[in-house]
């Protein structure tokens, strides 16, 4: 493999029909939604190619992803997953939701950081539950002392809670490290609170950090994780996902055993990806180091009003834009007088107030002119005022 993978021109994009590149006009540049301007890799297009061909696009079953994904899980992250503690889900959303129908009740509290993923407040909502906040840190950690009250404050009245890791966080890219989990654990297992770890950009960390898994820890037994190839590969489109449970989880994934499913499209990409993606995943994590370096130095240089920490892990950064006193949602100025398309920072919670995630998993060329344009629409707007 010898073409980079995030090479792709504002040309050859802009003719994909997906909601990235459909949801905005043709003069500005999408930057929003996790969905990467990448080469698929080869064995994955073999792979769906080989199907349609056969006109295998029928129902799934799970075996081969299972299979596919302990193997990933052992060789990355030395995790020794039960495959009898697995179960297919459609993707890690829904697969998210199905947890919180079995282990919480229409009433129930679900704790969520904040910022944190927009569907982390929508779905539990959708589910009847009641979500409370618990801030991150100023370092953009978990606060253990914040948790502690949110879990007392969810489960004072007996009911049953459900706390929604996101790990490693979006959109802040900070990576949880064994002594955060542990001390998680212990805290979640104290209150009675099932925690279920959203594990989707976990193969997406750079050296030096590492990625913990969350049911390796002590006292997670009755903890959950969700895990899928889509983000890491680029294949949201193709819907899959695996939920895993901890050594206490087999009753309530045997409830789930009939709900709904993924997609065999996905069963198949996903599967290929997690057997066969680790050269092309190396060649993503070294283009990826080299954007969120050029966003850091670019914007250090030229745009200093901007704050960001450079991201242990996704290809997400959480653009701090306070100081340009761009009121409480800059990605609206940026979206008006740059053409840039970045996430809404209130959209992730209450500490989102001016600030705005960027999706780096694109060309450092379509990058560096993501930079020049929020650079230039700042300096007009200087000049104008």
């Amino acid at each position: 493999m010898s073409e980079r993978i995030l090479d792709l021109d504002l040309a050859a994009l802009r003719e994909r029909t997906s909601a990235k590149w459909t949801a905005y006009p043709p003069d500005v540049i999408p930057a929003w939604v996790a969905e990467m301007d990448v080469r698929l890799a080869p064995e994955v297009r073999s792979a769906l190619g080989a199907a349609l061909d056969l006109g295998d696009t029928g129902y799934p079953t799970a075996p081969t992803y299972t299979s596919a994904f302990v193997d990933f899980a052992h060789r990355h992250w030395d995790w020794a997953v039960a495959p009898e503690l697995t179960r297919l889900a459609p993707d890690v959303m829904m697969g998210i939701l199905l947890l919180l129908l079995k282990v919480t009740d229409e009433g129930d509290s679900v704790v969520i950081n904040d910022p944190v993923y927009p569907p982390f407040d929508h779905f539990p909502r959708l589910a009847g539950r009641q979500v409370v906040r618990a801030e991150l840190t100023v370092d953009d950690r978990l606060d253990l002392q914040t948790l502690e009250s949110a879990f007392a404050a969810a489960t004072r009245t007996g009911r049953r809670a459900a706390y929604l890791l996101c790990s490693p966080h979006n959109p802040t890219g900070t990576v949880h490290d064994v002594d955060e989990l542990s001390a998680l654990a212990r805290l979640a297992h104290r209150y009675g609170v099932t925690v279920i770890s959203d594990e989707i950009h976990a193969p997406i960390v750079y050296a030096p950090s590492t990625f913990v898994p969350y049911l390796t820890v002590p006292m997670t037994e009755g903890a959950f994780a969700v895990h899928s190839a889509a983000k890491t590969f680029s294949l949201a489109g193709l819907k899959a996902g695996m939920l895993v449970g901890g050594s206490d989880g087999a009753a309530v994934l045997q409830q789930l055993a009939h709900g709904p499913n993924a997609s065999l499209s996905g069963v198949i990409a996903q599967s290929t990806a997690w057997v066969h993606g680790d050269a092309w995943l190396a060649r993503l994590l070294a283009e990826l180091d080299e954007n969120r370096r050029l966003v850091v130095e670019q914007l250090a240089r030229d745009l200093p009003e901007i704050t960001v920490r450079m991201p242990a892990a996704t290809y997400l950064m959480w653009l701090d834009c306070r100081a340009l006193e761009l009121a409480e949602d800059p990605a609206a100025f940026f979206l008006d007088r740059a053409r840039v398309a970045l996430n809404s920072g209130p959209t992730f919670g209450p500490r989102g107030s001016g600030h705005v995630r960027l999706n780096i998993a694109t060309s450092p060329a379509i990058l560096g002119e993501i930079v020049d344009r929020l650079t230039a629409s700042v300096r007009e707007r200087s000049r104008h005022r």
